[in-house]
């Protein structure tokens, strides 16, 4: 699953699987929240992209709840789909 720009290989940290997953979730769900507060302070929010927000990061903090019983394999693919996620929200 490592070597592709998308995928980031923490093949080479021990045990830093489960913690660079958790890093990288943690910064969709920030993502999540500087977007839910950016439209609530809009002058006219919407409603329904601030509930297709919040769903998002319902769903990002479920998955970093199961990090804390996932493997190390777990964890990384957990990882890559998060970084591949944090890229493309990026983007748009």
């Amino acid at each position: 699953m490592s070597g592709t720009p998308d995928e980031p290989d923490f093949s080479g940290l021990e045990g830093g699987e489960e913690q660079a997953a958790e890093d990288t979730v943690q910064e969709v769900v920030n993502w999540y929240n500087a977007q839910i507060i950016t439209q609530r302070r809009a002058p006219v929010p919407d409603e329904e992209r601030i509930e297709e927000l919040k769903a998002g990061r319902e769903a990002a903090l479920a998955d970093q709840a199961q990090l804390a019983t996932a493997d190390p394999e777990e964890a990384e693919r957990i990882a890559a789909i998060y970084a591949a996620r944090l890229n493309a929200l990026r983007g748009s």
